[in-house]
């Protein structure tokens, strides 16, 4: 048995998600299947991210076992082959021990989010990025920012169908920037809970655009209740871009 480490792209927009599921075609199953078609091997491919349906991500990391031995050369390009014209592909592949785990011997991921600040629609970054018309201050997105970093309890960000055992979390660090009408939030944790950045944003963005102010911010914050969450910001924006190990 031959363990495998893959670092995939993709675009999320026509899945469900990452982890399969029965509503829908997940990024789980793509690969899954692409790897059965050439190995006759049905595996399990295990993720370091549960990224949600739409979410896209430049650097997932998962990996695989083999039972079978194939030359190690052959195997990227034959998964890419197999997954067709479907938006995901492995960019590299790495034998590893059996006892790396893609998701739990993860100690940083970091997500961005993409903003696109302007009047105009879009039309080359349509599913790829947040659209807003409202002119945002992002010095006023950055002192909200500050006050999301350490370790909290983040209830309010949390999504109704949350699996995690604790809404506890460090986040070592965010980032507010912005380069012509792209504004970029950069957020790095171990682990966040499910619909935590998108929540996030979804705050910054109301103090962004004067909606809120900081005490009216960090009082949704502190009230550890869903209910004084700004609507979260849609999915199309979020990439998963890097996995530290």
């Amino acid at each position: 048995m031959q363990r495998y480490k893959i670092k995939i792209e993709y675009e999320g927009t026509p899945f469900v998600g990452w982890q399969f599921q029965k509503n829908g075609q997940s990024v789980q199953e793509v690969l899954q299947k692409a790897i059965f078609n050439f190995t006759s091997e049905k595996v399990a491919v295990i993720g370091a991210g549960r990224t949600d349906s739409g979410v896209h991500a430049l650097a997932q990391v998962a990996h695989f076992d083999l039972k079978k031995k194939i030359d190690y050369k052959n195997i990227l390009p034959a998964i890419n082959q197999n997954i067709s014209n479907k938006a995901v592909t492995v960019l590299k592949i790495y034998k590893t021990n059996n006892k790396f785990h893609a998701r739990h011997d993860a100690k940083k991921r970091t997500y961005h989010y993409s903003i696109v600040n302007r009047p105009s629609p879009l039309a080359l970054q349509k599913n790829k990025a947040w659209h807003i018309r409202k002119k945002l201050s992002v010095n006023s997105m950055q002192k909200g920012a500050k006050f999301l970093q350490g370790t909290h309890d983040f209830s309010t960000f949390r999504a109704a169908s949350c699996g995690a055992k604790s809404p506890i979390k460090t986040i070592e660090k965010i980032l507010v920037r912005k380069n012509k009408d792209k504004i970029t939030l950069e957020f790095t944790s171990r682990s966040f809970l499910q619909q935590q950045v998108r929540s996030m944003v979804g705050c910054l963005k109301y103090l962004g655009e004067g909606k809120w102010n900081l005490n009216d911010f960090i009082k949704s914050f502190k009230s550890k209740s869903r209910a004084k969450c700004a609507p979260p910001a849609p999915a199309c924006g979020l990439y998963l871009v890097k996995i530290q190990y």
